[in-house]
């Protein structure tokens, strides 16, 4: 995993929500999260916002392995995040999986799979990121 994504693991939004990177690379990033009740909305399933976050956070990791792998270098933001939630969660292991969509010198479009303990998908999360130069 690329220096500044170790040295990143476990801070900010991501490390409030619990979420670890399991495996990185640029063309797929691997994260699991375990579901408490800190992850809920007020009727005990997990808030759809977090699925987003998760998406977004896992979509971002994964351009920005990708830039750099390829030499062109920068950052990736998210400049669109579109996520639809397709089964409730109140507990156990979320795993979040990327695949890149489209990847070109400036915007990458990236998927993202949230699936619970039994693989059964639980969310889907597509992010479009704007490549920006500069380290």
């Amino acid at each position: 995993m690329d220096d500044i994504l170790r040295g990143s693991a476990g801070k900010g939004l991501d490390g409030v929500l619990g979420l670890e990177v399991v495996e990185a690379g640029p063309d797929r990033i691997v994260a699991t999260m375990e579901i408490t009740e800190k992850h809920h909305q007020p009727f005990g399933i997990v808030h759809g916002g977090v699925y987003c976050a998760v998406g977004e956070s896992v979509a971002s990791m994964s351009g920005f392995l990708w830039l750099h792998e390829t030499g062109i270098g920068g950052h990736a933001v998210g400049v669109n995040n579109n996520t639809d939630f397709l089964r409730s969660v109140s507990s156990g292991t979320i795993t979040a999986t990327s695949t890149p969509i489209h990847r070109g010198r400036r915007q990458q479009l990236w998927a993202v799979d949230m699936v619970d303990e039994s693989g059964r998908l639980v969310a889907k999360t597509q992010v479009r990121l704007q490549n920006l130069e500069g380290e």
